[in-house]
């Protein structure tokens, strides 16, 4: 049973994680493709990334967080994306999809969605993005949404690609 929509698109639709996404959430991270450039180990096992549902505060903290995502014609899970905030009070987008789903454009068309709502729902000032530099494919999408390339940095102990967009540009 999904939750309660979140935030749609024209062909999608997000909400927060619920127990029947745990089989979703350990497929996405069983395929070494999907995390190559993660930094996040797959999950043992089902439980594992139901414990991670279970105890995901981001919601009730922030208001936000990572949500799965769906395609509105089938209702099937594809992947997730959302806006995390970090301790030191930086917002970043991320998304992970099922390698299946890559090059249809559904990373763009939800990650812009969930700037749209971190911008127009939440009041942020800025959001950014960070990314691996031998990740082209994520690359490719957060220059699509016009994010500003801030400069190189050291995320988790990766090299690592800083982006950003304020509220008072366009998308």
């Amino acid at each position: 049973m999904d939750k309660k929509i979140i935030l749609s698109t024209d062909r999608l639709y997000m909400t927060e994680f619920g127990a029947h996404d745990a089989p979703h959430l350990y497929d996405l991270n069983s395929d070494p493709n999907v995390i190559r450039y993660t930094g996040d180990p797959p999950f043992k096992d089902i439980k594992e990334a139901q414990d991670f549902i279970d105890h995901y505060d981001h919601y009730i903290r922030y208001g936000m967080g990572r949500w799965a995502v769906r395609l509105i014609s089938s209702k099937t899970f594809i992947g997730w994306c959302g806006l995390k905030t970090h301790e030191n009070g930086d917002t970043d987008l991320g998304f992970r999809f099922m390698r299946a789903f890559w090059g249809r454009g559904y990373a763009t068309e939800a990650a812009r969605g969930a700037l749209r709502y971190g911008f127009d729902e939440v009041a942020l000032e800025r959001i950014i993005a960070r990314v691996m530099p031998q990740n082209a494919g994520s690359i490719r999408v957060i220059e699509k949404l016009e994010m500003n390339f801030i400069g190189n940095i050291v995320c988790d102990e990766h090299p690592a690609k800083l982006y950003e967009l304020k509220k008072n540009q366009s998308l």
